[in-house]
Formats: structure tokens, C-alpha cells, sequence
């Protein structure tokens, strides 16, 4: 396992000045620093239409930054325009990165970046090769341009007829962001529901989401090589695990709220296909919704729950425990009940290590959750059980969905999830590494098994 020791730094990076914190820290330190910037904007006078609560200015920086979706307050009706691009502007911050956003100014000021700002943004990117960093934040820029230049161009030519050109082009250019940074928060309280059945802006906002959730490594390498023979194992991992989650929920929400009139019912056979594409699709990553959440049966809440936590794929604008890591997971399950000596995945073995690390992420990820289900149960122990399973596990995988009890919590309730965010977006292994202190293990013990199961 990785550890933050100076004996494992590169030569260049020792003689450059010391961070004096390790890449988790830093990374962590600079998405509390603009949570407490954004909300210090959101509260000025000319960022709202009415009163807005310190409390509430911090859980809409939050909800941003972390590129969430989840309100307190209605986006559109209570922030100026001013206020909605300070939200543009920290969703876009969060998605990308912000040392990633950062390494991209110093590479067009300087045309050069250290090692040790390199080193961060391949924590930021979560790389494991450095030698290929710079060359996926080159890639990476160039790819956002184009894909949110693109998006923007779609929707603009969809909403300037409908709304006209000022309102049209500014809803455009801001579902575009929340869309590719997989932030989910929209300009009417209702999210998408008007769109349930238009071809068009469910094409273009589920591309964008899509692609900002399947992970910047995935785009640069398929942009390069263009063949399926020539991707890596974690690209080829992606590309079958997207798929399959994506029409595989499509399936099963389509099974269980056919006739449902609070969601599908009321639809025709299109707008029942479309509505179940994009809830199977947003769901694990980006909090768009079509529907009304509040309206589904219990087990497609809990179908969206085991989604949210699954998420999208490491390096890109969502969270959850990521596709790679439940891949790794189900090999592994399979290796050991066959009895195999290897965890195998598409003819490929999958180091100890990486399957140590997904055990860990997950069983993190399932103790926060838990503990954070269980003080929710106390504080707002009103609200339905399962509404509160569903926004902590929303919260955790920055998914922005909601039954519609956000508002409503407890203040305590409220902090709550503004931390499960937080956690969800810096990932429960950085929280490891900011606890645990590096040791240097010099003595083995001897191996003895004990009952499992």
C-alpha cells in the first residue's frame, strides 16, 4: 500500500521546496478552501433574491463543490445571476479538480509544472503511472472545451427558440456544466421532469453526464487509439461496466414502474423508454431526474440506492465506490468461491494489492453510510426510514438525488450530509490516509487463520 514517506519521492521532487502535507491533505485542504470561498460569495447581497442562512450558504457551496446537487433552496429562484455563475464556476472548480484546474494555468503561464504539483494531480486524476499525468491534463483540457462547447452549441439551439436568446444560451451554457461535471443542479425546481419524453435534450444531456463520469483516462486513451483491441484493462472494464449497469437498470426500472402512474404510467411507450434510460443513467452519477423521485415503488428506490453507490469511474467528475472497484470486487468473489489462486478479469490478473484496496474503499465506504443512516435515524427520526437511507447514500456518492426531505432535515441532519458529500467527493481512501501515520514495519508475525463466514 501507498505510503507518504519522503524515501519514496522522486530525486527531482526532493530538491524542490516541501509541501509540507501529504497529497490527500492538500487535495482535501483545497476543496474545504473553495466550499468556505463559495460561501462566502453566495451570502453577498447581490448573489440572492432573498434571505440566505450561513448554514444554507455552506450546504449550497458544499453541494456545489463537490458536484452533488443536492438544495436547501431553489437554484433558480433564489440566487441572481451573479449567484448562479459563482455556482457555475465551483461546480466546474469540483468536477475537474482544482489542482488539475490549477496545473492547467501554470501550464499556460509557464509552460511547465513541477514534479510535486504533478505528483498531486495524478492523486486528483487517480492515476498510478506520474509519467503519463501531464500528457492526460493536456488531454483533458482540450476534451472539456470540446465537449462542453459542443453541449452548449445542442442545448442552445434547443432552449433560444423556446425561451429566447438571453434566457436560452444562459440555460444552456449552465446545464451544460452541471451536466458534464455531474453536478445535477438545474434552473427549475422540478429538475428536467418537462423533458421526460423530448428526444433531443435527453440525447444531449445524458451524452454529456456519460461522458464526464467515465473517467478522463478512458476518453484519452480511447481518443488516441480508436480500437477496442488496443485498450487497456481498466478502459475495457469501464466501457462493459457502464454499459451493462446503464441497461441493466433500464431494464429492471422499466419492469417495476410500467404501470406505476406517479412515474411511467401516465407515459407513452417512448416516454416510458426514455424516462427509464435516463433515471438508469443519472442515477449513478450525474442527479438529474425526469420523474418524480418521490413517487417510486420501494424497489426501485432501492435499485437507485445500490446505483448511487456503485457510482462511475475513478478520475472523473462522480463519485460512489466506482465501477472498477465493484468489478474487482464480483472477480474476486468469483476467484475465491471456484477456488482459483488469481482474481482474473478479461484474461488479465488483478494485482493483491488492487484487490485490497477495493475491499477497503468499499467497507469504508459501507461504515460511513451506516453511521451516518443510524445518527440520521436519531435526529430526523420523522421522516420515512428509506428517504433517509436514500439521501445519505445520494450524499456519499454526490449524486444530488432526492425523495424531497432535503430541505426539511434537522440543522444536525444537514451537517450531516454536507460531511457525507465532502467524504464522497475526496473518497473514503483519502480519509484513510489522513488518519492512519505511516509506519515502517520491520517485524513479520506468523500466519494463523481464523474462521470466516
Amino acid at each position: 500500500m501507498k505510503q507518504w514517506h519522503q524515501a519514496i519521492r522522486p530525486r527531482q521532487w526532493q530538491k524542490q521546496k516541501s509541501l509540507g502535507a501529504t497529497p490527500p491533505m492538500v487535495l482535501a485542504g483545497g476543496f474545504l478552501a473553495l466550499i468556505i470561498m463559495g460561501a462566502l460569495l453566495l451570502l453577498l447581497p447581490w448573489s440572492r433574491h432573498g434571505p440566505l442562512s450561513v448554514a444554507d450558504a455552506f450546504f449550497t457551496a458544499t453541494s456545489a463543490v463537490t458536484v452533488t446537487g443536492l438544495g436547501v433552496v431553489d437554484t433558480a429562484s433564489h440566487f441572481s445571476h451573479f449567484g448562479q455563475g459563482v455556482l457555475l464556476v465551483l461546480i466546474q472548480l469540483g468536477g475537474l479538480g482544482f489542482m488539475t484546474f490549477g496545473v492547467l494555468v501554470l501550464l499556460l503561464l509557464a509552460g511547465k509544472v513541477s514534479f510535486s504539483h504533478q505528483f498531486l494531480v495524478k492523486e486528483s486524476l487517480n492515476q498510478t503511472q506520474l509519467t503519463d499525468v501531464m500528457r492526460l491534463v493536456r488531454h483533458l483540457a482540450r476534451f472539456v472545451i470540446v465537449a462542453e462547447g459542443l453541449g452548449w452549441l445542442l442545448l442552445s439551439l434547443i432552449w433560444v427558440p423556446e425561451m429566447g436568446w438571453s434566457k436560452g444560451i444562459w440555460h444552456a451554457l449552465f446545464y451544460t456544466v452541471s451536466a458534464f461535471n455531474n453536478a445535477g443542479f438545474a434552473l427549475s425546481s422540478d429538475s428536467l421532469n418537462r423533458y421526460v419524453d423530448s428526444a433531443p435534450v435527453n440525447l444531449v444531456i445524458t451524452a454529456l453526464f456519460m461522458t464526464g463520469g467515465i473517467g478522463f483516462a478512458v476518453v484519452s486513451e480511447l481518443a488516441q487509439k480508436r480500437r477496442y483491441k488496443g485498450l487497456s484493462l481498466h478502459s475495457r472494464v469501464m466501457l462493459w461496466g457502464t454499459l451493462t449497469l446503464a441497461f441493466g437498470g433500464m431494464a429492471l426500472f422499466l419492469l417495476i414502474e410500467w404501470n406505476n402512474p406517479e412515474t411511467l404510467g401516465n407515459l407513452s411507450i417512448g416516454g416510458k423508454l426514455w424516462a427509464s434510460w435516463f433515471q438508469s443513467v443519472s442515477t449513478r452519477t450525474a442527479g438529474f431526474n425526469t420523474i418524480d423521485m418521490s413517487g417510486m415503488r420501494p424497489a426501485s428506490v432501492m435499485l437507485f440506492i445500490m446505483l448511487m453507490f456503485i457510482g462511475a469511474g475513478p478520475g472523473s467528475t462522480a463519485s460512489g465506490i466506482k465501477v472498477t472497484t465493484f468489478v474487482v470486487l464480483l472477480a474476486a468473489t468469483r476467484a475465491f468461491l471456484l477456488r482459483r489462486p488469481q482474481t482474473k478479469v478479461m484474461n488479465r490478473a488483478i494485482p493483491a494489492v488492487s484487490v485490497f484496496k477495493a475491499l477497503a474503499v468499499t467497507l469504508l465506504s459501507t461504515m460511513l453510510i451506516f453511521f451516518a443512516i443510524f445518527v440520521l435515524s436519531i435526529t430526523d427520526h420523522d421522516k420515512p426510514f428509506l428517504d433517509l437511507c436514500f439521501e445519505v447514500v445520494s450524499a456519499f456518492g454526490t449524486v444530488g438525488l432526492t425523495r424531497g426531505i432535503t430541505p426539511e432535515l434537522s440543522e444536525t441532519g444537514k451537517v450531516l450530509i454536507m460531511v457525507m458529500m465532502f467524504l464522497g467527493r475526496v473518497g473514503p481512501l483519502t480519509l484513510g490516509f489522513l488518519l492512519a501515520t505511516p509506519k515502517v514495519h520491520r517485524v513479520r508475525y506468523a500466519e494463523e487463520p481464523v474462521s470466516i463466514g
